[in-house]
């Protein structure tokens, strides 16, 4: 067998890269222990949330897949952070998981290019630090021009219930041996993580009467691949709020020696964002109540999923700490909690385009990279294969800057901070979270998807559409004027056509109008600037907003609200792009360079950034020693 890359994996990850290098035109193999799961959610039905559904507008602006997949399969739909500013509000969705198991098992095997092969990898193949391929555990040898690792956590997996053990990557499926050790072999800096999921019961069993009901938003699609407008035609079905109570509490405080977390049998570090329900209870202890979500795994099963409650308890103390919690007197419990700990990488060793520095060709993606999250993992997933894509083609690689994506952030972050616990995306990591808001993913991001070969011809017709659009709303709002004195808007001849765009405009005539009367002679543009003028309040003066598509009409509005922070943000980027444009050697002598403080060349040693931006980004390294580096490069391209 020889192919142009190999995909060891098949997690969002590896399917955001595999799908990725295959459509660009490159044969590729997806190797992954069992077809059957490739693209489960292991962990929380649900994709998206805070940061984390930037990440997947982002993706599917790149030309990824994760967003057309929870829009095929949500089960309830909703906006987080309503009450707060839009540079923090964030899409998420239920997923029926096992209706989005089998749509991405269907994107993967129905990619032209692509073949899936059931093994388990157990070494790499190279020569002279370049990868060749991969040896398999029943013997194949398998020949590749670039590698991409995805194991998630299967490398050297090991699973924990209280006492028992087993090297599992998931409950009930085998971990995969022999990678990791040979990695370590091979000097790689290789470390060991904790994650951990919460117990399933059944539905049938819980007592909702004694909970809150959480329902979802009128539902909109995370992909861009859509007339825009469109509404993804799911059923929507609820949630469920219910709390810990002190006498959970105390189930846990009282077995807690039998938890592997507090026994010394763990040995990983687990997640700081995301504790186990008994680290809560140890790391809280004013605390009698914690926040526990009942959420349904799918429209054809009878599991629900207990987000908050996960667990590494022994499985008669994890039923007698559900059974104190409202509602769930009687739960019976499918699957239990358990924790999970297994090998990743220290992404340290990695380029910000996500190969590795020991191996020409070898990238990496994923929890392999020592992050968390199914979002986190397809963004790592879809650059580590455009990269490898665009590595096998001759092209300079795709690396986003931090201004530029929420994907630009992450791998900034691992690639140069490193992590030793498992990384999650958040919006305070991004400096510049107003320019990266989920509704301009697609301005942000498709030019580029273009320019790799991952947005097809409809696609971008789509969006020059939509481009064009956006600039003729921006121009009328511009160049259309509030007449002064301000009559009464209630005598405005507004049509009487059957149109929902006349009740809107009869509305805002009968009473929002007033907050416009400061800005006589305005444009509209300056008046939306006004925080008590809202966009309806203009629209009897430009009732043509009212065909226009309301998610294009929603998007000015807050490009206009947050102009000011958005140029300030803005001139900051451009700063940090001047930085990042002064590239640097990857095998740049530190050791050579006199002037050099020892903790920075100790750590831009460790790190090999490429850009100078980078470098000042590694904490330790002094802004003399920074301003000492652009002194040289300057110096050097002056020689050159």
């Amino acid at each position: 067998m020889d192919y142009d890359c190999i995909v060891v994996g098949g997690g969002h990850a590896g399917i955001e890269a595999s799908l990725a290098v295959s459509r660009l035109g490159f044969s590729v193999l997806l190797i992954t222990q069992n077809p059957d799961r490739i693209g489960a959610l292991s962990c929380n039905p649900a994709v998206g949330g805070l940061s984390k559904g930037n990440l997947v507008r982002e993706l599917d602006a790149l030309g990824g897949q994760m967003g057309k997949l929870i829009d095929a399969t949500m089960i309830q739909y909703r906006v987080l952070n309503r009450s707060r500013g839009p540079a923090v509000q964030a899409p998420r969705a239920q997923a029926d998981k096992y209706a989005y198991q089998t749509a991405a098992r269907s994107a993967v095997e129905t990619q032209q290019g692509l073949t899936v092969f059931m093994d388990t990898v157990i070494d790499l193949i190279s020569a002279e630090n370049r990868i060749q391929g991969v040896v398999t555990q029943r013997g194949h040898r398998i020949s590749a021009r670039t590698v991409i690792l995805a194991t998630g956590t299967f490398m050297e997996g090991k699973i924990f219930i209280g006492e028992y053990d087993a090297p599992e990557g998931r409950l009930g499926e085998e971990a995969a041996l022999g990678l990791g050790t040979r990695l370590r072999q091979r000097g790689f800096p290789v470390g060991r993580l904790k994650t951990g999921t919460p117990a399933r019961i059944a539905g049938d069993s819980i007592d909702y009467t004694k909970m809150e009901r959480q329902d979802g938003e009128s539902p909109r699609p995370f992909s861009f691949d859509v007339e825009t407008g469109a509404v993804p035609d799911r059923p929507q079905i609820p949630c469920w709020i219910t709390y810990t109570t002190p006498a959970t509490h105390e189930i846990i405080r009282a077995n807690i020696h039998r938890s592997p977390l507090y026994g010394g049998k763990i040995v990983g570090v687990g997640p700081r964002y995301c504790p186990s329900i008994e680290d809560k209870v140890v790391r809280f202890p004013e605390r009698d109540r914690h926040h526990i979500f009942i959420e349904p795994e799918g429209l054809s099963t009878n599991e629900m999923y207990m987000n908050g409650a996960s667990s590494s308890l022994p499985e008669d103390v994890q039923r007698d700490f559900i059974h104190s919690i409202p509602g769930l007197a009687e739960a019976r419990i499918v699957r239990p909690a358990y924790a999970v700990e297994y090998d990743y990488l220290d992404p340290l060793d990695l380029y910000p385009t996500l190969e590795s520095k020991r191996m020409d060709g070898l990238f990496m993606a994923g929890q392999t990279n020592g992050s968390s999250g199914y979002e986190e993992a397809a963004a790592q997933g879809i650059m580590a294969g455009i990269n490898a894509a665009q590595k096998m083609r001759g092209d300079p690689p795709l690396v986003l800057g931090r201004a530029e994506a929420y994907i630009g952030v992450l791998v900034d972050d691992l690639t140069t901070l490193g992590t030793k616990e498992p990384y999650r995306m958040f919006t305070s990591r991004a400096e510049h979270r107003l320019m990266l808001r989920h509704d301009t993913a697609d301005t942000r991001l498709s030019p580029k998807g273009r320019e790799t070969g991952l947005v097809s011809d409809e696609r971008w017709e789509r969006f020059q559409k939509k481009t064009a659009g956006l600039g003729t709303i921006a121009e009328l709002l511009r160049t259309r004027k509030i007449p002064g004195p301000i009559a009464a808007v209630s005598n405005i001849n507004i049509g009487t056509a059957e149109n929902p765009a006349v009740s809107l405009l009869s509305r805002a005539a009968g009473g929002l109008a007033p907050a416009l009367g400061p800005h006589a002679g305005d444009s509209l543009e300056r008046a939306l600037t006004d925080s008590a003028v809202k966009f309806d309040d203009i629209l009897p003066w430009a009732p043509e907003l009212a065909s226009w598509p309301r998610e294009w009409i929603e998007r000015s509005f807050l490009d206009i609200k947050y102009a000011g922070y958005i140029e300030k943000e803005s001139r900051a980027a451009a700063r940090g792009a001047k930085m990042d444009a002064i590239k640097l050697p990857p095998d740049m002598d530190y050791a050579a360079i006199s002037g050099l403080s020892v903790e920075s060349r100790e750590k831009l040693r460790q790190v090999r950034p490429l850009t100078v931006g980078q470098a000042a980004r590694i904490p330790g390294v002094r802004q003399g020693d920074i301003a000492l580096l652009m002194v040289l490069m300057k110096a050097r391209q002056k020689d050159l």
